[in-house]
């Protein structure tokens, strides 16, 4: 465990072996089982979650009990609900294992006291904070100026290898905001043009 964690901060910012072994210090190792929460609607977000292995997903559920995915996170991804994690309020997301997990967690005192301590990662967790913020408002945009197969052949493109096919139908069409029929009509229109222009 960590190796992934330290491939991700070299990526963005240079440790010394003992900043390494000092930030290793100040996080816990969590498994979680397949279907697993790690947080419940109505509590509050005590950690932020690095994912070594496995994929989870955040998501509301609506009035009808219809579920509203606003995430996905899988090996080298951080996963949270940030506004509760930042102010102490109860949080209106789950969060929960698609697969089973190993996980890095990270509470706010620890985070706290790790980017005092060794102030690169400050610039690490920024530049994240950032990327994140970047996302979102591509994604509002996306949300209401995209159709659905442009939003899907986005999604596509951005997502590493078998990740699509990890995630069950009804909650890729979930994330995307469409119906699981939908989808299936998206990707049977897809197929039938990449085959066109064979």
């Amino acid at each position: 465990m960590f190796e992934l964690l330290f491939q991700k901060f070299e990526e963005k910012i240079e440790l010394t072996q003992e900043e390494k072994e000092l930030s290793r210090t100040y996080f816990t190792p969590k498994k979680l089982r397949r279907r697993q929460y790690l947080l419940q609607e109505g509590d509050v977000c005590k950690y932020v979650a690095f994912v070594e292995k496995g994929l989870l997903r955040c998501y509301t559920v609506g009035d009808k009990g219809q579920e509203h995915i606003s995430q996905f996170a899988y090996e080298g991804w951080w996963i949270s609900d940030q506004v509760s994690f930042l102010t102490g309020e109860p949080s209106g997301y789950n969060i929960d294992a698609l697969e089973d997990c190993e996980l890095l967690l990270l509470t706010k005192p620890a985070e706290d006291e790790m980017l005092e301590r060794i102030p690169k990662l400050e610039r690490y967790f920024r530049i994240l904070l950032q990327n994140n913020l970047i996302a979102t408002q591509k994604r509002l945009v996306s949300s209401f100026s995209q159709t659905a197969e442009e939003r899907y052949s986005e999604m596509m493109a951005s997502c590493p290898g078998t990740l699509p096919r990890r995630i069950p139908q009804h909650m890729l069409a979930s994330f995307l905001g469409i119906t699981p029929e939908t989808l299936s009509r998206i990707r049977k229109q897809l197929t039938l043009k990449a085959q066109s222009t064979k």
